[in-house]
C-alpha cells in the first residue's frame, strides 16, 4: 500500500546470499524493516522459482508446538489424514522448486530451527529466507544484518538538496506527505528533518511513526519532543501487529524475549552516551549479578538480539546502541536502583583512561591517543558531566577536565572543555592545588578563543593561589600561559621572560611535554619580536628533543614557527617545506589550530611569490578550517594577524575582490583532510568537486534514470515491480521538483549529473 524506499545497495547484498545459500536470515533490530525488504525480495524473486514464493508469518505464533500448523496453514496444505502435520509439509514441499519466507522467528528459534532444518534436508529445491533479531544457528545459514536507513549526521546549515538524498528523509518526507498532502522538504524545515532522522536513528518503523505525528506537529515541535518519544510515536498503522503500532511495545516485544542476564546488562549499558569498548563494558557494567557471567558472553548475545551493534572498522570492536534501544535501558536503569553505581564507575573509568592519557602525552602514540580521546568523547563528556552534578565529585570532575586539555586543544573541542572547565571553577571555590589546574586549562581554551580578557583574570587568580601556597609547578603554569596572553596581546618581549622561567620549572620537574610547549611559544615570541634567527635556533631545539621521544605535536608547531619565520627571512621554500611538514603530521592528528596556521603561511608565500590564484584557495582553506574550530586567526594576536590581513588584501588587490571571493568560497567548504591536501598540493587539488545532493528521492532518480533511457510509466512499473500509480506519482514529483516540463528535460538533468563539468580548484 505505500512505496518502498531506498535499500538498493541491501537488496542487491541479500539476493547475492540467496544465490549462494539455501537459507538466508534477515537480522536487525526492531521496527528496521526486516519484513518490509523480505517482501521486496520475495516479489523481486518471484520469477526466479518455479513455484514462485509462499509466506510464513510466525509473529501471531506463540507455541512453539503451533508452528508446523501454522506453515502448513501458509503453505496450503490440504492433507486431511491423521499424519504428523510435519510429514504433510515434507509432502508438500519435497518436490516444489521456490522460495518460503519465515517471517518472525526471533520468538520461536528452535522450533524455527527444527522446521527448517527439516525442509532443507528434504526438499532440495526449496530456498528459505528468514526474518529474524538472532541467526537460527544452523549450519550452512548465511545472516545478513539489515542497517537503519542511510541519515544525514552533522551536515553543518544544512539545506533541502543537502539531505534529500538520504534514505530516512526520503522515506520521512513521503510518509508526511501521506497525512499532510502539501508538506514539502524545504531549507526552512531541513535542520529539524535531519535531526529527526538522526535521533530515530533511522529506523524506518520510527520515523514512519514519527510522520504520522506531522499532521498536527510540526518537524521542529516534533524534534523538540523527542525526549518522550515512547508516549509520543503511538498511532500507527491499525492493520500492523499491535507490537509494531509504537514504539513502546516494539522494544517491550525486545525485552520480552530476553533473559534476565541480557536484561540487566542492557539496562547498565544505558550509561554509554556513545560507543564503547570491551574493555568499557567489562569494567563498569561486570559487578553483581553479572560477577559470575563473563560480560562478553551477555554482549554477544545481546548482538546476537540486535539489541547492540558492532562497529568493526577498527581492530579494537566497538559497540552500540541504537538511541531508542538505550532510552528504553534508561529506563529500565532508573528502576533497577543501579543509577548511580553505574555513572560512579564510569566516571571512575574514564578519569583513568584520561589520566593515562596526560601521562603518557609526550611518546610515540601521541596521534593514537588524539584518536580515541576523540572516539571517546561523548562518554568523557558524560563522565564530566555526571560529576559535575555531585558535590562529592568535584575533585574528580576538576582532575578529569585537566587531563583532557590536550584533548580539549588539540582534539578540537575548546567550546565543550571551556564550558566545563568554567562549571567546575564555580563549584570548586576554595584556592586549592586543584582550582588553580583548572584555572590555567582554563585560560590556555580561552586564549585561543580569542578571549584575553577572562584568560587574564583566571592567570592572575592562578598566580595568586601559586603564590600562597608556595607551589611552584602551579606557577611555572602561570607564567606559561600568561607568556602566551603576552604574545597574543602583541607585547612578545615580555613573553620571553616569563617563557624562560616557566621552562626552568618544567624542565626541573621532569615535565618534557610542557618543556617542548613553552619552547615553541617562546619561538613564536622570538619570531615576532625580531629575533628570527634565536627563533629557529629554539625551534631546532624543540624538534630534536620532540625526535629523541617519539613526539610530533609539539614538533608541528615547532616547524610552522619555523616556517613563519623563515617567511619573515624572504627564505620563501624554507617556509613552504617547514609548514608542509607540520601538514604531514597533522594527517594523524588532525589538530585544527596547526592545520589552519600551517596554511596561512603556504597562503602568505603564495602572495609574496606572486601566485594571488594560490594564495585565495589557501585563505580560504585557511578560514574554513578556522570555522570549523570555533576560533580565528585574530585570536592569535596582532602580529600574526597583520600578517593574514596583508596577504589577505595584496591578493585581492592582484587579481580583484570578486575574483579572489569566487576562488577561496569553494576552499572554505573543504573538510579538514581536504584542506590539507589542497596545501600539500596532492591530487586532490585538481579535483572535480562533489556533484550537488540531488533534489530527489534515491526512487526518484531511479525513475528519473529509467525515464531518460526512453521508457514509458508503464515499462517503469514493470522494470521495479511497483504499481503504474506509484510510477505516475514519481513522475509528477520529478517534474515538480526539477522544474521542468518534458522528458528531454530529465534526460539532460540525468546526463548533467553523469556528467559534471569539472572545475579546477588547486593551485
Amino acid at each position: 500500500m505505500t512505496s518502498f524506499v531506498g535499500r538498493r545497495r541491501e537488496i542487491e547484498e541479500a539476493r547475492a546470499r540467496l544465490q549462494q545459500s539455501r537459507l538466508v536470515s534477515l537480522l536487525g533490530a526492531g521496527g528496521v524493516g526486516k519484513t518490509r525488504l523480505a517482501e521486496e525480495l520475495a516479489v523481486r524473486s518471484a520469477r526466479a522459482f518455479r513455484d514462485s514464493v509462499r509466506w510464513i508469518d510466525l509473529a501471531p505464533v506463540r507455541d512453539p508446538a503451533a508452528l508446523p500448523s501454522a506453515a502448513a496453514a501458509a503453505l496450503g496444505v490440504t492433507d486431511q489424514s491423521s499424519r504428523a502435520v510435519m510429514d504433510k509439509v515434507i509432502d508438500q514441499l519435497q518436490s516444489r522448486h521456490m522460495l518460503v519466507v519465515l517471517d518472525n522467528c526471533e520468538h520461536l528459534l528452535s522450533a524455527a530451527s527444527e522446521f527448517v532444518g527439516a525442509v532443507l534436508a528434504s526438499a532440495p529445491e526449496v530456498r528459505i529466507l528468514t526474518t529474524s533479531r538472532e541467526p537460527l544457528g544452523i549450519a550452512g545459514e548465511f545472516t545478513y544484518l539489515l542497517p537503519p536507513l542511510s541519515t544525514p549526521g552533522d551536515i553543518e546549515d544544512c539545506r533541502a538538496a543537502d539531505i534529500a538524498p538520504f534514505e530516512s528523509v526520503s522515506l520521512l518526507v513521503e510518509r508526511a506527505q501521506g497525512v499532510v498532502a502539501d508538506f514539502r522538504l524545504t531549507d526552512a524545515n531541513a535542520p529539524a528533518i535531519a535531526q529527526l532522522c538522526n535521533q530515530l536513528d533511522g529506523i524506518p518503523l520510527a520515523i514512519e511513526l514519527a510522520a504520522a505525528r506531522l499532521r498536527s506537529l510540526s518537524a521542529s515541535q516534533l524534534v523538540e519532543r523527542l525526549d518522550q518519544r515512547f508516549a509520543l510515536l503511538t498511532g500507527g498503522d491499525r492493520a500492523a501487529m499491535p507490537r509494531q503500532q509504537t514504539l513502546r511495545a516494539l522494544i517491550d516485544w525486545s525485552y520480552e524475549l530476553c533473559s534476565d542476564t541480557e536484561r540487566l546488562l542492557w539496562s547498565r549499558l544505558a550509561v554509554f552516551p556513545g560507543s564503547f569498548d570491551l574493555e568499557a563494558a567489562e569494567a563498569i557494567s561486570g559487578f553483581g549479578a553479572l560477577s559470575d557471567s563473563p560480560v562478553i558472553d551477555v554482549l554477544d548475545r545481546l548482538v546476537g538480539k540486535c539489541l547492540v551493534t558492532v562497529d568493526r572498522s577498527t581492530e579494537r570492536l566497538r559497540y552500540s546502541q541504537l538511541m531508542t534501544v538505550r532510552e528504553y535501558g534508561h529506563e529500565l536503569l532508573e528502576l533497577s536502583g543501579e543509577r548511580d553505581e553505574l555513572y560512579r564507575r564510569h566516571l571512575e573509568h574514564y578519569s583513568e583512561r584520561a589520566r593515562r592519557s596526560s601521562l603518557d602525552w609526550c611518546g610515540p602514540g601521541q596521534s593514537e591517543i588524539l584518536a580515541e580521546l576523540r572516539i571517546d568523547h561523548p562518554n568523557l563528556v558524560a563522565a564530566l558531566d555526571w560529576a559535575l552534578h555531585d558535590d562529592s565529585q568535584r575533585a574528580a570532575a576538576a582532575e578529569l577536565a585537566v587531563s583532557l586539555r590536550y584533548h580539549w586543544i588539540a582534539g578540537g573541542n575548546l567550546s565543550d572543555g571551556r564550558t566545563r572547565l568554567e562549571r567546575i571553577l564555580l563549584r570548586l571555590t576554595e584556592p586549592t592545588r586543584e582550582r588553580g589546574d583548572v584555572l590555567w586549562v582554563t585560560a590556555w581554551t580561552a586564549l585561543i578563543q580569542g578571549d584575553r580578557d577572562a584568560a587574564r583574570e583566571h592567570l592572575d587568580e592562578c598566580t595568586a593561589i601559586a603564590t600562597a601556597l608556595g607551589d611552584e609547578r602551579l606557577r611555572a603554569h602561570a607564567d606559561h600561559w600568561a607568556g602566551i596572553h603576552a604574545v597574543f596581546s602583541g607585547r612578545p618581549d615580555d613573553a620571553i621572560g616569563l617563557f624562560r622561567d616557566a621552562i626552568a620549572v618544567h624542565r626541573a620537574v621532569g615535565d618534557t611535554a610542557s618543556v617542548l610547549t613553552a619552547s615553541f611559544e617562546m619561538g613564536m615570541a622570538q619570531t615576532y619580536d625580531g629575533r628570527l634567527d634565536d627563533a629557529l635556533e629554539t625551534c631546532r631545539d624543540v624538534i630534536a628533543v620532540a625526535d629523541a621521544h617519539g613526539e610530533k605535536w609539539n614538533k608541528a608547531y615547532a616547524l610552522w614557527v619555523s616556517s613563519v619565520a623563515y617567511f619573515h627571512l624572504g627564505r620563501g621554500d624554507d617556509a613552504v617545506d617547514a609548514a608542509q611538514q607540520a601538514l604531514r603530521i597533522q594527517r594523524d592528528f588532525k589538530d585544527k589550530i596547526c592545520t589552519a596556521l600551517s596554511i596561512e603561511v603556504l597562503s602568505w608565500v603564495a602572495t609574496s611569490s606572486g601566485d594571488a590564484n594560490a594564495a585565495a584557495r589557501l585563505c580560504g582553506a585557511a578560514k574554513g578550517v578556522w570555522h570549523r574550530l570555533g576560533t580565528s586567526v585574530a585570536a592569535f594576536g596582532p602580529h600574526i594577524t597583520d600578517d593574514s590581513l596583508s596577504s589577505e588584501r595584496t591578493a585581492a588587490r592582484i587579481v580583484g575582490p570578486d575574483e579572489f571571493a569566487q576562488l577561496a568560497t569553494p576552499a572554505v567548504r573543504l573538510t579538514i583532510e581536504e584542506a590539507v591536501d589542497l596545501a600539500l598540493g596532492t591530487p586532490t587539488e585538481h579535483r572535480t568537486p562533489r556533484a550537488e545532493a540531488s533534489p530527489l528521492t534515491k526512487r526518484e532518480q531511479e525513475i528519473a534514470g529509467l525515464l531518460a533511457q526512453g521508457l514509458s510509466n508503464r515499462q517503469i512499473a514493470e522494470s521495479l515491480v511497483i504499481s503504474r500509480r506509484t510510477v505516475d506519482g514519481h513522475v509528477e514529483h520529478i517534474f515538480d521538483k526539477l522544474a521542468v516540463s518534458s522528458r528531454t528535460q530529465v534526460a539532460a538533468w540525468v546526463a548533467a549529473r553523469a556528467h559534471p563539468p569539472a572545475v579546477e580548484t588547486g593551485r
